[in-house]
């Protein structure tokens, strides 16, 4: 076994999104595996919004950024290929947060778990779906949304692997849906393979218009995912005592550290419309996780859930993933293949 691995490196702090100068993939040595510790190799790796918010300067986020110079991270499906500890056998699944590189050894904590196994045609979508979206979309929606059956739904960047998991879930509670996306094949899925109601064009340019009339009646649940103007429509038509979901700005995440970030302008809107606004981190909530996969499970047996994967080969194209989540150009899940399961 080589006794290096390739990594990729945070080498330089991006201004807008991430180019050819963010990471510098390098070869760095494996040290020898020493009691509790395993080796992982990584099979596929998401790429998420907050990826971007980690290579930031921004004081205050709910996780310390990643060191210039540093392995830059992301969360991991792997194969433990040898093991000094006890309850993380060798050749087993397992999840986590690691770098993006071939191979590493990690003092496993709580933050990873055993994944179960199952064929290799089913892995990516498991994967897809529990690791992240799936419980991301769980606590949002139904702890922090609280969602009535009858009630309307509005999720933005709807087409994305947490909103488009979301709506479902919503549908699942009788709800009434209704998806902000950025195109018409993405609003199309949106009705086609997701079960959404109805779904908004933000690119149209008449997105008040278009809300307005798909939601005549209000909207008494946002799950935001966007921030900005997106955000802003939907206080426009919220229901007294709605609540705002509040799961990621991903509008904001390439601005500039030092470039302040407008809105939401009906910030008003709370206080008129007696509306609740909250934020929540999925890392807060990983001793839930066993939780969670039964729910999601039980909904995809059912087949109550469909996703979608958008799945990049190679560890030398992440970067090139990553960047593809802040120009729109990827069609699901964005995740990159790192090696065979």
């Amino acid at each position: 076994m080589s006794q290096t691995a390739k990594c990729w490196h945070f080498t330089q702090r991006p201004t807008g999104n991430v180019n050819a100068d963010t990471f510098t993939l390098q070869d760095d040595p494996l040290p020898p595996l020493e009691s509790g510790q395993i080796l992982v190799r990584p099979v596929y790796v998401s790429m998420d919004p907050t990826n971007r918010v980690w290579l930031s300067d921004w004081e205050n986020k709910y996780m310390d950024p990643v060191p210039l110079g540093a392995p830059m991270l992301g969360f991991t499906l792997g194969r433990i290929e040898a093991s000094r500890h006890p309850e993380y056998p060798e050749g087993h699944l397992v999840t986590g947060l690691g770098p993006w590189a071939e191979r590493y050894v990690l003092t496993p904590d709580e933050a990873w778990t055993l994944f179960p196994e199952m064929p290799a045609d089913q892995l990516a979508e498991a994967f897809g779906i529990l690791a992240i979206a799936g419980p991301t979309a769980i606590v949002g929606l139904l702890e922090i949304g609280q969602p009535e059956a009858g009630d309307t739904v509005l999720i933005s960047a709807a087409a994305g692997a947490v909103g488009s998991v979301a709506g479902q879930i919503a549908k699942i509670h009788g709800c009434r849906v209704i998806g902000i996306a950025g195109g018409k094949e993405k609003c199309r899925s949106l009705i086609e393979d997701f079960g959404f109601d109805a779904a908004v064009d933000y690119k149209q340019g008449n997105l008040l218009a278009d809300l307005r009339a798909q939601a005549p009646d209000g909207i008494d649940v946002l799950f935001e995912n966007v921030g900005g103007d997106i955000l802003d429509a939907g206080l426009s038509f919220m229901n007294n005592g709605g609540r705002v979901v509040i799961c990621g700005l991903i509008s904001s995440y390439s601005k500039p550290g030092s470039e302040p970030v407008p809105g939401p302008y009906n910030f008003a809107e709370l206080i008129f419309k007696r509306l609740r606004m909250e934020g929540f981190v999925i890392l807060d909530h990983l001793d839930r996780y066993p939780r969670f996969h039964e729910q999601l499970v039980g909904w995809m047996d059912a087949g109550r859930i469909n996703f979608r994967l958008h799945t990049i080969q190679g560890i030398e194209s992440a970067p090139e993933a990553l960047a593809m989540l802040f120009t729109g150009s990827n069609t699901g899940k964005l995740m990159v293949q790192f090696s065979a399961p």
